[in-house]
């Protein structure tokens, strides 16, 4: 029986029905260099070539600046796929990425606790 809220790819009883590396065509290297922190944003134009339904709801959760590590939760994928994904949607110009922006302490203990509380409240 398939899960109503998570939709055709997870089954309540088999869990999982696609692999992961199955949605990123086996690969397992993105072409843009993303981290988790990476943030990326819809710029608005459509992909013009055929995407599948990750793709789609990657660029769903891309409606302002989002990070990588927000979006692999989303899906429940893990970071490489959704790096690839994401990879996929730079390339074609329906994404824009941009490096993270540490301040002058990159493991500032209350930017780690800011970006756990936020991942926190999304799930």
């Amino acid at each position: 029986m398939t899960s109503s809220q998570e939709g055709p790819w997870l089954d309540d009883a088999a869990g999982r029905l696609i692999r992961p590396y199955t949605v990123s065509g086996g690969r397992t290297k993105p072409t843009t260099a993303l981290d988790l922190l990476s943030m990326v944003m819809a710029t608005g134009s459509s992909p013009q070539a055929h995407m599948g339904p990750e793709h789609s709801m990657a660029l769903g959760l891309c409606d302002g600046p989002t990070s990588v590590a927000e979006i692999a939760a989303h899906l429940r994928l893990p970071a490489v796929v959704t790096k690839v994904l994401l990879s996929d949607l730079v390339d074609c110009g329906a994404l824009t990425a941009r490096a993270p922006r540490f301040h002058a302490n990159p493991t500032d203990r209350s930017l780690l606790e800011a970006v756990l509380d936020g991942l926190r409240q999304r799930l």
